[in-house]
């Protein structure tokens, strides 16, 4: 990371929006529970001159900034924190029990609030800014609520755009992918209903321990028989209960699976299989099947047209040498994917640092150990202002 291409304003603030989002570190809040993260983003905003609205989907809150009859933007951070001890021994690490910023939201706020201050004090841009602090990123549906509070009837976007961390990747280096990025997330729960018996005599029984098993196995033959093995798909079987002792065959067992696509063709073909093979797979048996089939989130697929611009604006600022080279989709999930179904723009990365995992930032996500790299920020907060800069002209 060259510190070279950090705004001197940015820079300026760097040491305000570092202390801000170890702030927020060592007091994380689950999903929709963000209410004292999201009155300190309020009271930043509003402080800076930024017309605030909070309550937008619950606990999110949006900063919307005018200058000029140009376009409008908006510019989206998450703010919610995971059910995770932390394990990091910080001086500010969570003084929550059992609650963590382990995905670096923390400082994907202060790095979007270092860029609000920032566009605030300059306001070199034509048009309007929307800045949407968003909640319950974790699989708890915040962009829904958003979006089903109005966001982009309230507060219109011309594009809009997201900003993530990814251990392992040179700390400050941005990354760009066109099209399908992140995969779709389903939770399918499958309940196998047999007969319940003695298991000494297992011939006057249905088990649905068999049945489940069998399920498990052929589950994957969808993957490798069905889908096109250029494609991407995954089924993972995370969860099986039934019975409580060695001697009973129980009358009923619980699996729960996670399906994951990159494309949403991949997806339909994924829950049409996994309903007739377990419907046929219990039946086989003589059980029958409830299956409960939830979609969590959608393919999040990035705009060609948007990516190409947030791409060409971090190679003229920073040059291809500090930006990532060939990017993959991840099969991660994001619900920000919702959005860019709204509304057209793109998810891009920056590398939180890789290493031996000692403090660089290279810990993974979701990890007891993982810090949000703060020498991330100002590259982070650099780039927001460039972006809206260009985009707001």
């Amino acid at each position: 990371m060259n510190a070279d291409h950090v705004l001197p304003g940015i820079a300026a603030l760097q040491d305000e929006m570092i202390a801000l989002r170890q702030r927020i570190h060592a007091h994380p809040e689950l999903g929709f529970e963000e209410f004292t993260t999201s009155e300190l983003v309020a009271q930043c905003l509003t402080q800076w001159g930024y017309e605030v609205s909070k309550g937008v989907g619950k606990t999110g809150v949006v900063g919307t900034l005018k200058n000029g009859q140009g376009r409008s933007l908006g510019l989206r951070a998450d703010m919610d924190a995971l059910p995770i001890q932390e394990a990091t021994g910080l001086p500010y690490a969570s003084r929550i029990d059992g609650v963590m910023h382990a995905c670096g939201h923390d400082g994907h706020t202060a790095t979007l609030l270092a860029a609000a201050k920032y566009l605030a004090q300059t306001r070199d841009f034509n048009g309007t800014l929307n800045l949407v602090f968003q909640p319950a990123e974790e699989g708890l549906g915040g962009a829904q609520k958003m979006l089903e509070d109005g966001l982009f009837e309230r507060f219109p976007c011309d594009a809009i755009f997201a900003m993530h961390n990814i251990p392992g990747y040179p700390a400050g280096q941005l990354g760009f992918y066109s099209g399908p990025f992140m995969a779709s997330a389903d939770t399918v729960t499958i309940k196998i209903i047999g007969t319940g018996g003695h298991g000494a005599v297992p011939h006057k029984a249905i088990d649905p321990v068999v049945v489940c098993s069998s399920i498990v196995i052929a589950l994957q033959s969808i993957v490798s028989r069905n889908v096109n093995p250029q494609e991407t798909a995954i089924i993972t079987v995370g969860s099986i209960h039934a019975g409580k002792v060695s001697n009973v065959i129980p009358a009923s067992a619980e699996m729960i699976l996670s399906v994951r696509a990159l494309t949403p063709e991949v997806r339909q073909l994924l829950e049409l299989r996994i309903t007739e093979l377990v419907n046929g797979q219990a039946a086989s048996f003589g059980a029958r099947a409830e299956i409960d089939y939830f979609h969590c989130h959608p393919v999040l697929i990035n705009d060609p047209e948007q990516t190409a611009f947030a791409h060409q604006v971090a190679r003229e600022w920073l040059g291809e040498g500090q930006l990532i080279e060939d990017l993959r989709p991840f099969t991660a999930s994001e619900d920000f994917a919702f959005i860019l179904e709204k509304c057209p723009g793109s998810y891009l990365v920056i590398g939180n640092g890789h290493g031996n995992g000692d403090g660089d930032g290279s810990c993974l996500l979701h990890n007891p150990g993982y810090d949000f790299n703060d020498a991330c920020l100002p590259i982070g907060a650099s780039y927001w202002v460039k972006l809206a800069e260009g985009f707001l002209r």
